[in-house]
């Protein structure tokens, strides 16, 4: 079967395959582009000067189209014309389309490299809420970001690093370990949550062509006239009053602030009922209540991240 350069062929195996874990037998799908072995062909060598293109540069490329046109539009042929070159051209520097969206969703976690740095390492409050603000922003600035995150293992360098920092602020507010894990999902994913709502609305205002406001009213005068929902919603103005702020933006940043508060609390809380830092080294350490019936652990990992 022919194939494009640089790009393994699929769905077909190679040329003198045998059975299972014989020499010949084709690769299986690799879960992700980070954990790219040694066993699989390398990219044939292709200078950048040749047509201007590198891995780098195509990254880059991707996520400015993903940000313009979202996920739903982005092909290889779309981004090949973006970039003056063919599609083809593309598959000298990734094998496929996951894998450039791969990269392009750690690029975008690059951003996080200096979030949380204001809080100061004495205070793990401060600084949790300024990785959760940096990590809310990523999200609305590139709402493509969230779908990536729950559909890739998101193991890349960059959101690694952003994990890792997280857990290491949750180290430090005295939680015993078998909490922490536990804490950072709290944590994450009501920031990815919020993040992404709040990303899909300022994209669905944008779409309209209204501000924020202009669609929130729209929204809420469309809800309130409906038969059987009138009085399940407050009326704006009164919304707005209630939730301490004058516009969307500012409800939104209210709301945000509570709810890290509330995080934060519990935090707070459950140390103080364990202990500071737990029972003294080599003691005993609180046992966990098990999971009730029908409940459902996410699985941890760097997704959300962490």
């Amino acid at each position: 079967m022919s194939r494009e350069p640089g790009r393994p062929a699929t769905g077909e195996p190679a040329a003198g395959a045998g059975e299972p874990g014989e020499p010949g037998e084709p690769l299986p799908p690799r879960p992700s582009i980070w954990l790219a072995t040694a066993e699989e062909p390398a990219k044939p060598a292709r200078s950048a000067a040749r047509n201007g293109l590198d891995r780098e540069r195509i990254t880059e490329a991707s996520v400015r189209l993903l940000d313009a046109e979202g996920l739903a539009k982005f092909s290889m042929r779309r981004l090949a014309g973006e970039m003056g070159v063919t599609a083809m051209s593309l598959y000298w520097y990734v094998d496929t389309k996951d894998d450039l969206l791969e990269l392009a969703l750690d690029a975008a976690f690059a951003e996080l490299a200096g979030a949380g740095t204001e809080g100061g390492a004495d205070d793990w409050r401060a600084e949790l809420r300024a990785l959760s603000a940096g990590y809310r922003a990523l999200l609305v600035r590139h709402p493509w970001a969230s779908a990536l995150a729950g559909t890739y293992l998101n193991i890349g360098p960059h959101s690694m690093a952003f994990a890792r920092r997280l857990r290491q602020v949750l180290a430090r507010t005295g939680l015993g370990p078998e909490r922490q894990q536990g804490a950072m999902e709290a944590v994450s994913q009501f920031v990815y949550g919020f993040g992404t709502a709040e990303g899909h609305y300022v994209e669905r205002s944008r779409e309209a062509g209204m501000t924020q406001d202009a669609y929130f009213r729209h929204a809420m005068g469309s809800i309130r006239r409906h038969p059987g929902l009138e009085g399940d919603f407050t009326e704006p103005g009164r919304l707005r009053a209630e939730r301490g702020g004058h516009t969307v933006e500012e409800m939104r940043e209210r709301d945000f602030a509570t709810a890290l508060d509330l995080l934060v609390a519990g935090i707070e809380a459950m140390v103080a009922r364990e202990g500071v830092t737990g029972p003294a080294p080599g003691g005993p350490r609180p046992r966990l209540r098990p999971a009730g019936p029908g409940s459902r652990r996410w699985r941890p990992g760097p997704s959300a991240p962490g």
